[in-house]
């Protein structure tokens, strides 16, 4: 089993020249470093993503006018907020958020939640980002003759998840040391792009049919969802927070946290947006990789392929490292750097799957959607928790998985928190519109997408009751 604190024999350093085999295991006040705004640039570097663009044109065609859908796209980053609330429980508690949320689920329970908020959504968004990078490099490469359908994004696939696993195998300071630098050059590449992109845009452009009443707010719910899907799946942001001092103010790591995604979000996916107004449906029809790259001279177009690709690498290479922390959460025999490399394997042949099986922009909205159904309700639980703890957590506490532990609540379950997530999960279901699946609550409704908000709030009131009561460990701290 993977050591679980400090004072194991073990030795580890975090530094950006050696990979870091430190995995869940708790961080002593003495090896606490970094400040709250570099936060800031580690989250900016994976949300300067052509994904964005992909949503953004995803606005237009749900059918929505240029302004509605930058209204959407800004209410939709507003979710960041809460993946900037969750990030302060790792300072806090001086360890990974896949063990921090024992404290909600149980030491048993919560081995089930992380195999799917920790672990399974985190192999989807590893495939959804290696997928963009393989079909844009097919698309660059096929300019240069090489065609094959099948063997070029597979080659880029694998070429690139490879690397990306190196990223996260030297772990955490070779991401703060190296992100605020890519960020930077990807900003850049990216405002060169929109430069490119604007004269294409249609400022006068109206819905072919415009929309009211039920069905434009089908097409808005429904955006919104695909958008808060994204900030709503970082539940790991504890892990990138947690090797700084105790003494962080919570308030400048929730602003670093959510305004580093938020931002380059907001901005690329309205581009998005306006770059579908000046898209013909042939073109659109191509893919929207495809039709950015016919609007681009073939340098920039390169650079842009590059662009996503390192994009890719630092989005992917961030998830792989706290997924790889989740496989130990789990309580799988495993060190951090092995898991690593297991997470990018079943990483690389998700998406190979999906190279030989679909589109980008269906993969993207499809699974977007769906992943709600598990995010939305665990991300509503884990703030609940902080702020009813008032994001005081034992480290210590948190590694005592026996029976006696004071987490072990309910046979190892937390009623609370696995009764909040499964009735959680069912009224986002009930609430979701998508193409393969409509729940009645929505259908009644006119397909109208309710299921972020409800799903949450549904979440957050059960689990705030019942934590309260004898099922819970709330009174303690209170």
């Amino acid at each position: 089993m993977p050591p679980t604190s400090r004072t194991e024999p073990e030795q580890f350093v975090d530094t950006a020249t050696r990979p870091e085999t430190r995995g869940i295991e708790l961080i002593g006040d003495d090896e606490r470093h970094g400040r709250a705004r570099d936060l800031f640039w580690v989250w900016a570097a994976p949300n300067v993503s052509v994904l964005n663009f992909t949503i953004g044109a995803t606005m237009i065609l749900l059918g929505l006018e240029l302004w509605q859908a930058l209204l959407v796209i800004v209410a939709g980053a507003v979710p960041w907020i809460f993946t900037g609330i969750v990030a302060i429980s790792g300072p806090a508690a001086g360890t990974s958020g896949s063990v921090v949320t024992r404290a909600l689920y149980g030491i048993i329970g919560n081995k089930i939640i992380v195999a799917f908020t920790g672990w399974l959504i985190s192999a989807v968004f590893l495939a959804l980002n290696w997928l963009a990078s393989s079909f844009m490099g097919a698309d660059l490469l096929a300019g240069m003759g090489l065609t094959d359908p099948v063997v070029v994004p597979i080659a880029v696939t694998v070429v690139v998840s490879a690397i990306t696993v190196l990223v996260a195998v030297f772990g955490h300071g070779l991401i703060l040391r190296i992100y605020p630098a890519v960020s930077i050059a990807l900003i850049v590449i990216f405002l060169v792009v929109t430069a490119f992109i604007l004269p294409h845009v249609d400022w006068s452009y109206r819905a072919p049919e415009p929309l009211s009443g039920a069905v434009l707010w089908s097409s808005v719910t429904i955006g919104f969802t695909i958008l808060a899907s994204t900030p709503l799946s970082y539940a790991n942001s504890p892990d990138i927070a947690r090797y700084l001092p105790r003494s962080t103010k919570p308030s400048h790591i929730i602003a670093a946290t959510a305004l580093g995604g938020a931002l380059p979000c907001i901005l690329f996916t309205a581009v998005g947006a306006l770059l579908a107004t000046g898209v013909d449906a042939a073109g659109m029809d191509a893919g929207i990789e495809a039709a950015l790259l016919d609007l681009l001279p073939g340098w920039l177009g390169a650079l842009l392929v590059l662009g996503v690709i390192v994009n890719t690498v630092s989005l992917n290479g961030m998830t792989t490292y706290t997924s790889s922390m989740a496989l130990q959460a789990v309580g799988i025999p495993i060190r951090r750097i092995p898991s690593a490399v297991v997470v990018g394997v079943i990483g690389t042949a998700l998406t190979i799957y999906l190279v030989m099986s679909t589109s980008l922009l269906d993969a993207v909205n499809l699974m977007l959607q769906f992943l709600v159904i598990v995010s939305g309700p665990a991300m509503a639980i884990f703030t609940t928790d902080i702020v009813q703890r008032r994001n005081r957590y034992d480290g210590v506490e948190l590694f005592d998985q026996s029976r006696t532990s004071r987490f072990w609540y309910t046979g190892g379950w937390s009623v609370p928190g696995m009764t909040a997530v499964v009735a959680g999960g069912v009224v986002t279901a009930l609430c979701l519109s998508t193409d393969v699946w409509t729940g009645p609550v929505s259908e009644a409704m006119g397909y109208i997408d309710l299921s972020v908000p409800a799903g949450m709030i549904v979440s957050a009131a059960i689990y705030g009751a019942l934590s309260r009561t004898r099922l819970g460990s709330l009174p303690s701290d209170s």
